[in-house]
């Protein structure tokens, strides 16, 4: 679970940190592959590509061993079921990214054409459009989850409370929302070529970059983002040193949010 988060940390901290060095020199954003094939050009690059490989697979088997044993305490009733069957599904999208980094360090990369390659080729089967239109109903709804995560800041559960977590709770919730914005925006593409048959306009990360800087403000928006991501990546960072498993963790401790809801039961009662 640790190795997992730092290295999903690792992985928005250089799509984030390159798109940023890019768009200061005057460039454009970039997406997770075209981050992990700079990567790939230094030594130094190399070795943090390796680490993303190890890590990508390290959260995806956290996911799938989380889901089997309920480590977080969902439950078996639909919610729960919901949540686990969520978790199996990001497990093996990271499994994904895993392989496509471990592509990339040994110079097959950007091969295959990508998401919408991919997404071309299931919309010419039979009922394809159905398949991309649920694929695209369920990215949206994880971005929706994702902002109501941060908008009510539920990840708070699942971290121990100390005075580093207090202190940047802020960061940790700007961060969620901020992933909530790009799984949201790939999500609604997916929709848009389930609609309309045509792939063209479906993408990750780099897709999603594109159409920010697309709107007015474009280029701003395209930063905000970019630093919203280096928030993520903060969160990742603090989920694998302080986040808590229910199932093992034991007493003795106190979660974010019970030290949340004392702070506040203590304002309450002082006015």
């Amino acid at each position: 679970m640790r190795m997992g988060y730092a290295g999903r940390g690792l992985t928005y901290l250089a799509v984030a940190g390159i798109s940023l060095f890019a768009i200061w020199n005057g460039g454009a954003a970039q997406g997770t592959t075209a981050t992990m094939e700079v990567l790939s050009e230094s030594a130094a690059g190399l070795i943090a590509l390796g680490l993303i490989v190890v890590g990508m697979a390290a959260y995806g088997l956290w996911r799938w061993v989380d889901a089997w044993n309920d480590l977080e305490c969902y439950g078996s009733d639909l919610k729960g079921m919901i949540a686990r069957c969520g978790m199996v599904v990001t497990g093996a999208i990271h499994g994904v990214v895993a392989g496509v980094a471990a592509l990339v360090m040994f110079g097959s990369g950007g091969q295959g054409g990508g998401i919408p390659a991919f997404v071309a080729r299931v919309l010419a089967l039979p009922m394809g459009w159905i398949v991309v239109l649920g694929a695209g109903a369920l990215t949206l709804g994880a971005g929706l989850y994702y902002v109501a995560k941060g908008a009510r800041a539920t990840y708070r559960e699942h971290l121990m409370s100390n005075v580093f977590t207090r202190n940047w709770d802020w960061a940790l919730r700007g961060g969620v929302v901020a992933q909530a914005i790009v799984i949201g925006l790939i999500g609604g593409f997916l929709i848009g070529a389930g609609l309309s048959g045509h792939a063209g306009g479906t993408g990750g990360v780099e897709r999603a970059f594109e159409f920010l800087d697309e709107q007015p403000f474009g280029k701003a928006l395209v930063v905000v983002v970019c630093l919203g991501l280096l928030g993520f990546a903060f969160f990742c960072f603090v989920n694998a040193a302080y986040r808590i498993v229910p199932r093992v963790a034991g007493d003795g401790f106190e979660t974010l949010a019970a030290a949340v809801r004392r702070g506040h039961d203590r304002l309450r009662q002082e006015m």
